[in-house]
């Protein structure tokens, strides 16, 4: 019966109407899928309810944060899924830099849902997200090779995408070439703290390699102590900020950090 129904449509229903009909059904599934998650959010937020954890990305207050990853304890925000370096990150642009206050463009990177839609929602921000995959994203767009002129963006936010870009070079001078003068960037990366050096091998493509070999199966390098240069030979000034450093440990327990996550703060020379 479906397969007659689709049958009929197919050969009466002109494709002008199909294509409108198929993004209206894409839509629909998108919206859906949306409604269930938040549902599923707010669920997990009253089960957590408490005092104990604070996350700043939602404000939510909780018992705990959840296990993450291998069981990863005190990580996940149970209202908006946020990881220690997202909260970590929110308390950064609050105390450190000009995010809130100053009126600027900003391109943001493989957006976090819930970073996208408290940045869209700022007023003194003109805000533009980009994935190649996340259809939440506001364009679709290859970060080795960025459709914008130079000069373009006060702030860009990049935050565990590099080490998923086979030319990462490509990938940071396209987002130095992009940054107006004066500007910063948040170029976050899983680091590995005991190698001195990044380790990649573009021999390593299967997906089990990849985990094996660089932690997740679409990683294609594992990034050692030697980023700071790799961003610094892009031509950027970077600063690596122990932020997390200057806070004490009822606040670090608090928001659910992490002592080992540094923040690096790029700016054009």
């Amino acid at each position: 019966m479906l397969n007659s129904v689709k049958s009929i449509a197919r050969k009466f229903i002109p494709e002008s109407y199909k294509t409108t009909l198929w993004d209206n059904y894409q839509r629909y599934r998108r919206l859906n899928k949306d409604i269930g998650q938040e549902i599923k959010a707010i669920s997990r937020g009253f089960r957590y309810m408490g005092n104990q954890v604070i996350c700043p990305c939602c404000n939510g207050k909780f018992s705990e944060f959840l296990p993450y990853g291998n069981n990863r304890p005190n990580a996940l925000c149970p209202r908006c899924s946020s990881l220690e370096r997202h909260r970590l990150l929110w308390l950064y642009f609050q105390e450190k830099t000009n995010l809130f206050a100053s009126p600027l463009k900003i391109l943001h990177i493989a957006p976090e849902k819930f970073f996208q839609k408290k940045l869209k929602s700022l007023p003194n921000l003109d805000y533009l997200s980009t994935d190649l995959e996340a259809e939440w994203a506001m364009e679709k767009m290859d970060i080795t090779n960025i459709k914008y002129v130079d000069n373009t963006f006060d702030v860009i936010l990049c935050n565990h995408v590099l080490e998923h870009i086979p030319d990462d070079r490509k990938a940071m001078k396209e987002l130095l070439r992009v940054l107006k003068p004066n500007g910063w960037a948040i170029l976050q990366v899983p680091l590995e703290p005991n190698l001195d050096k990044t380790f990649e091998d573009p021999s390593i493509t299967s997906p089990e390699d990849r985990k094996r070999v660089f932690g997740q199966k679409d990683h294609v390098r594992l990034y050692g102590k030697d980023y700071k240069n790799r961003l610094e030979e892009a031509e950027f000034d970077v600063v690596v900020d122990n932020f997390v450093k200057e806070l004490n440990e009822e606040t670090v327990n608090r928001y659910g950090l992490r002592r080992d996550h540094n923040i690096y703060f790029c700016s054009k020379k």
